[in-house]
């Protein structure tokens, strides 16, 4: 089955709102994760290398992707770490996922900012009238 996931980032006063789309949940969080990562450096930049596994639990899908990205933050900050692919499934608010990224290096990733964390601004996870899901929240950064 052909990936369709897309992602993007959004103004937000001094922060960055991240937002996935795709034809899964799970595609349009791991779309919400590029978009982050693409907050702070050219994904294109890191090599997925590394394989890091994340695992989170949430009551609800909106709640499940503050806790992603938020574990993806610790993941960074804990193994000084960048990622650049994700593959994410999803099943009763559960979340299990791969990401694949490298060490940071400052002179190959120019880093621009750091995100300090998900927040509850402007988050939303929703499937659309066209099947697809849109995952999205602010960052600080």
């Amino acid at each position: 089955m052909k990936r369709e996931t897309e992602w993007e980032t959004f103004a937000h006063e001094a922060d960055v709102g991240v937002r996935g789309s795709g034809i899964t949940l799970a595609e349009a969080f791991a779309g919400a994760a590029m978009a982050m990562m693409s907050a702070i450096c050219d994904p294109a930049r890191v090599a997925a290398r590394d394989a890091v596994t994340v695992v989170c639990t949430a009551p609800n899908e909106e709640m499940l992707l503050v806790d992603w990205l938020n574990a993806l933050v610790y993941e960074m900050a804990t193994r000084h770490m960048l990622f650049s692919r994700f593959e994410v499934s999803i099943g009763d608010r559960h979340l299990l996922a791969t990401a694949w990224g490298e060490p940071v290096d400052v002179a190959k990733h120019q880093p621009a900012a750091e995100v300090k964390g998900a927040s509850f601004c402007e988050l939303a996870v929703r499937q659309e009238a066209d099947g697809r899901w849109t995952a999205q929240c602010v960052v600080d950064v």
